[in-house]
């Protein structure tokens, strides 16, 4: 069958992605919720299909100018339409061979299931895979120590797929580990959440992939998912401007990812009576636009687990596509303002005192022509 992986990988490539392909038995160690065989009992090989983002869909959030090409090109849009193309294509060109494949979206695996399970014999939906662990497995690259996959020529600008089929293919080699992920830790250093561990504060992760020995650091999900999803305000101008003096030290918070999923999109969806002070009755306008435009929104710009590790990979050149004339943070990092120092205050605070503090001196002279009343 190395003919036919020859040409899923040429065809990857002409779809502008990338793949790589495992046997079943490097996951011979995964967890119920996440074994491919349960999902395909007939599953022989898997295939992880990789399709990078631009690079510059980051570039309006590092000049801190532009957020909406983050959820559309780097994120969302890059997950549910961009690289589903490719892995439609190749999972039709499997079955116009006769082998079935089974296209699997990279949902959360970690989100627990509430529903029941079909028949006592099988596990509860919905079981998924765990996209990064795959792509090691499917030789593609590496888990660096934020737990963001690292690909061989594109680095941290990828989101992945996943393909099952029941055709044995060749396996391609695991990536050593250290090959990308040096330990620089500027994804520690520059993630603004404090989510990624510095060596010895937690214990990482490990697991075997064959008798490969894999591990990244135990990245804390609560703080991560807060800060991604706009509750830092270190990051997010538009939390800054909605909710002036909203003090939540992200760095030092131990919600769990669920927690915070659960905080950030309540906040999101929610409405209030528009005031003069917050004239809209979208709690953050913008975390409500987006959510209506595309169903997700991101705000954080992976500053600490995608973009320094940008950095650092390009200017190692430890990776296949770096060359570029741009910096990625262009002209420079930034951080917003601590809440301590945001100008707050609404009608209860005196901040509207012509209509709510000082006396009226021409009250009921509407209609007699000697109102001074100005127009909204």
């Amino acid at each position: 069958m190395k003919d036919l992986k020859e040409r899923l990988k040429q065809a990857a490539r002409e779809l502008g992605g990338d793949i790589g392909i495992a046997d079943i038995g490097r996951f011979k160690n995964a967890p119920e919720m996440m074994h491919p065989k349960n999902i395909f009992p007939e599953c022989k090989s898997v295939i992880t299909v990789a399709a990078p983002f631009p690079r510059g869909a980051y570039r309006g959030i590092s000049e801190g100018t532009h957020w909406a090409n983050y959820t559309f090109y780097s994120y969302n849009r890059l997950n549910t339409l961009f690289r589903p193309l490719i892995t439609y294509e190749l999972a039709c060109m499997l079955e116009d061979l006769g082998h079935e494949a089974v296209p699997v979206y990279p949902a959360v695996p970690e989100r627990q299931s509430c529903k029941p399970p079909v028949s006592p014999d099988r596990p509860a939906p919905d079981v998924n895979i765990n996209v990064r662990i795959a792509g090691v497995a499917c030789g593609l690259g590496e888990i660096g120590w934020s737990k963001v996959f690292i690909h061989k020529k594109w680095g941290p600008r990828v989101r992945l797929g996943t393909i099952l089929t029941d055709i044995e293919l060749e396996p391609d080699p695991i990536v050593k580990p250290g090959t990308l992920c040096k330990r620089c830790m500027k994804c520690a250093k520059d993630c603004p959440g404090g989510a990624i561990p510095m060596p010895g504060e937690r214990e990482p992760i490990r697991i075997k992939i064959d008798d490969v020995q894999i591990e990244w650091g135990d990245v804390h999900m609560g703080r991560c998912t807060l800060t991604h999803h706009g509750l830092n305000h270190e990051v997010s101008p538009f939390l800054k401007k909605a909710l002036p003096g909203f003090d939540l030290d992200v760095r030092k918070s131990n919600v769990s990812e669920e927690v915070a999923y659960r905080m950030t999109y309540t906040l999101a969806q929610g409405k209030w009576i528009p005031s003069e002070e917050l004239p809209s009755d979208s709690i953050v306008p913008y975390y409500k636009q987006m959510l209506d435009h595309v169903g997700y929104f991101a705000v954080c710009g992976a500053k600490g687990c995608v973009r320094s590790c940008m950095e650092y990979q390009e200017k190692t050149r430890n990776i296949c596509q770096h060359k570029f004339k741009t910096p990625v943070f262009g002209k420079g990092k930034w951080r917003l303002k601590p809440p301590s120092e945001d100008s707050t205050g609404g009608i209860a605070e005196g901040k509207f005192p012509e209509k709510f503090n000082l006396p009226d001196t021409d009250a009921g002279t509407w209609g007699q022509g000697v109102s001074q009343r100005q127009c909204p």
